[in-house]
């Protein structure tokens, strides 16, 4: 079992209820078994176990007598009784007596008994974090002022990309992690990557993590607004500079100073304001049509398209001294169907999102078939327009393939579906090998950028046969 896993312990005297407790964990956790307290407790005596789940009747020793023993030798694990009694007295000896965290009442449901381990998980990692904090708070303040910042920095990176659902280890988690650590140089960045992407989300994230972060983030589509008046939408014109301009009027540059301008689609610029915008990027003033004054700004720019900007430069469609100003740094958004199990991934969360009154629990497996085969040409933009539509079109709890409008597959050549470790797997080599290529096969540069260290990074590679490719 993969040691990243947190581990659990299940005590319960019944195989079968070993077994069932072991299947409906075993994605998301290491699991050991036990069938009575002296089996337990050899257990824990030679593996490290973060969470115990023990039965609250069991021959021997009882489940509140096990962990109370457990409370006293292993103190930080997480302790959860699962019974089928609900005697008010055995909760409360166990709450006091035993320090149970938790009582689940039988017959479980998987969802909610995994939501409960899951949040054990996390409660053991922020004792830790709190007991590695106190450490470095009575041996060195600095060290404790360094983990506040770092903490701080992370949550400022959840919030900016709370849109932005992300594939731990997968291809969409490496571009986001690449996002984070450009944020805060003032570069202009170019985002690469089909219609539908999010390359925009990916641009306001950039934003938000940013030193601009308090300033403005100003969008425009440059492929959405017609040649003659986009240069004034852009530069901003003065009164009388053309047939209805009858006022002054500042352009999104102006607009965008202090903050970000996201420019999309800049494939789509013509040439001639290509030209003016590769003025900007040098000089960093801007002149109003009509106008003669030069108005210093100050905005970073991020670019977005789905072009091939090299080929047009072939093509001399594109600049090419415009093409290295606005690409000093290039993020390149993975279309949907690259990315291993992430429309299912994608649509959970945007039926939590939307369902609102609707009353939707989840997807058919036929559903679950449809999403990963379906090759999704709008890829995000187009998965969320089908769960939309799903809900209001679904008649039960489960939404189904054709609620989504997609066609569920043949018996015969119906795809078999990917567990959550096998599409884990698939995602993390996916990102190994995409990180070795932007770091050509360098070791350290690689490790850095995913936020491992050099031994996990040689573990990794060993585990997907990819130490070749390394340098």
């Amino acid at each position: 079992m993969p040691a990243d896993l947190p581990a659990v312990l299940v005590v319960d005297d019944e195989v079968r209820s070993q077994e069932a407790l072991r299947r409906t964990l075993e994605e998301d956790f290491t699991v050991f078994t036990a069938g009575s307290a002296a089996d337990a407790q050899a257990i824990m005596e030679r593996e490290f176990v973060q969470i115990v789940l023990c039965d609250q009747r069991m021959p021997g020793a009882s489940g509140v007598e096990f962990l109370k023993l457990v409370r006293t030798h292993w103190p930080d694990t997480v302790r959860i009784v699962i019974s089928g009694y609900t005697d008010a007295q055995d909760i409360i000896a166990g709450i006091n007596e035993a320090g149970i965290w938790q009582y689940l009442l039988k017959p479980w449901q998987p969802d909610h008994l995994l939501h409960t381990l899951r949040s054990a998980a996390e409660l053991w990692r922020l004792q830790q974090d709190n007991q590695r904090l106190a450490l470095e708070l009575r041996t060195s303040p600095h060290a404790l002022k360094a983990a506040v910042r770092e903490r701080r920095a992370q949550a400022k990176a959840g919030a900016a990309f709370e849109r932005i659902v992300r594939d731990p280890g997968g291809p969409l988690d490496a571009v986001c992690s690449l996002a984070e650590r450009v944020a805060a140089f003032d570069l202009p960045i170019l985002i690469t990557g089909e219609s539908g992407t999010g390359k925009e989300l990916l641009a306001r994230a950039v934003h938000r993590l940013g030193n601009r972060a308090q300033g403005p983030f100003v969008a425009i589509n440059c492929a959405a607004i017609p040649e003659p008046l986009l240069e004034s939408e852009l530069f901003g014109h003065e009164k009388g500079a053309f047939t209805g301009a009858v006022k002054q009027s500042i352009g999104k540059f102006e607009a965008a100073d202090g903050g970000t301008l996201f420019l999309d689609e800049i494939g789509d610029m013509p040439l001639a304001l290509q030209a003016k915008l590769l003025r900007f990027l040098q000089a960093r003033v801007v002149e109003r049509v009509g106008g003669r004054t030069e108005i210093p700004v100050d905005v970073r720019v991020v670019c977005a398209t789905h072009r091939d900007l090299p080929k047009m430069i072939g093509e001399q469609t594109f600049r090419q001294d415009l093409y290295y100003r606005i690409a000093e740094v290039t993020v390149a958004v993975p279309p949907l169907r690259e990315r291993a199990g992430g429309a299912v991934l994608l649509a959970h969360a945007m039926l939590q999102r939307h369902a609102h009154g609707h009353r939707k629990r989840g997807f058919t497996q036929d559903a679950l078939a449809a999403l990963e085969r379906h090759p999704w040409p709008g890829n995000v933009r187009e998965l969320e327009n089908k769960v939309k539509a799903a809900l209001i079109m679904a008649d039960g709890d489960l939404i189904t393939a054709a609620d989504l409008g997609l066609a569920p597959a043949a018996e015969d050549e119906a795809p078999a579906l990917l567990t959550i470790k096998e599409a884990r797997a698939r995602a993390e080599r996916h990102a190994l090998r995409q990180a070795l290529q932007l770091c050509s096969g360098q070791i350290t540069r690689t490790a850095e950028m995913l936020g491992v260290t050099r031994p996990t990074l040689y573990e990794l590679l060993d585990r997907h046969g990819l130490r070749g490719d390394a340098s």
